[in-house]
């Protein structure tokens, strides 16, 4: 299973529906959690990569441009010098570099992409995590100070302590059941929403593909250019 299936499994877990199956909710708490806190690791090594991927891109893009960049100013100093069949060849090879360049371009969207969608995910699942377990310190508490009063009621009278011993287990039962909706208020429809906008952006992102569609002018067309530039500044 892929992280990002197990992560969308995971931000819409029906933790209500699991507790109120649960004969031992705050042990099942534990298990969510602990599969969480894995699949924030799992994530986080993920995005490590992701980050990887987007400086290397960044780079090859970066030295593209520079290569790019140069071999443009070859070709003005080259029509400067009176050079022309030299500036044609500059603007040749530069042509011939920009499907590469493109592809480039599009890989560095693509990882950007990733890596900004992975990155927004991370927040909201450490976030998550962190609420939860909140919610679960606290339950850990509340079910503590049940089984308390529980025990305490044992010393009551013979003629109470059946009534008392139900009442609190209702009692700790009740709490159960409320946390297990304040779990579910933590990862209502709204965050659901949102996942599904970050799953859409990185989606999105993944299929950048090269933009090839604008006209480019022919290294004969920029090299009539450079010469009309190069007369005029005389």
């Amino acid at each position: 299973m892929s992280v990002w299936t197990r992560f969308r499994d995971v931000m819409k877990a029906n933790v209500n529906s699991l507790l109120e199956r649960s004969n031992n909710p705050e042990k099942d708490v534990q298990t969510y959690l602990s599969s969480m806190n894995s699949d924030l690791g799992q994530l986080k090594a993920e995005t490590a990569a992701v980050l990887a991927e987007q400086s290397r891109t960044q780079r090859a893009l970066n030295e593209s441009s520079a290569e790019i960049a140069k071999l443009q100013r070859y070709a003005e100093k080259s029509v400067q010098a009176g050079e022309e069949q030299n500036a044609l060849q500059f603007l040749q090879k530069k042509a011939s570099l920009a499907a590469a360049h493109a592809n480039l371009q599009a890989a560095h969207e693509r990882a950007s992409a990733k890596a900004d969608t992975m990155k927004l995910m991370q927040d909201k699942l450490t976030q998550d995590v962190a609420q939860l377990e909140a919610r679960y310190t606290e339950l850990k508490s509340k079910m503590a100070q049940a089984n308390a009063q529980q025990q305490a009621n044992a010393y009551q009278s013979s003629a109470n302590s059946t009534e008392q011993a139900l009442q609190a287990m209702e009692n700790k039962a009740a709490m159960a059941l409320n946390e297990a909706e304040a779990l579910v208020e933590l990862r209502g429809g709204s965050q659901e929403e949102d996942l599904d906008v970050l799953i859409a952006r990185l989606e999105k992102g993944m299929n950048a593909q090269p933009d090839l569609s604008s006209s480019q002018a022919t290294p004969e067309q920029e090299l009539s250019l450079l010469k009309q530039q190069n007369t005029s500044s005389q």
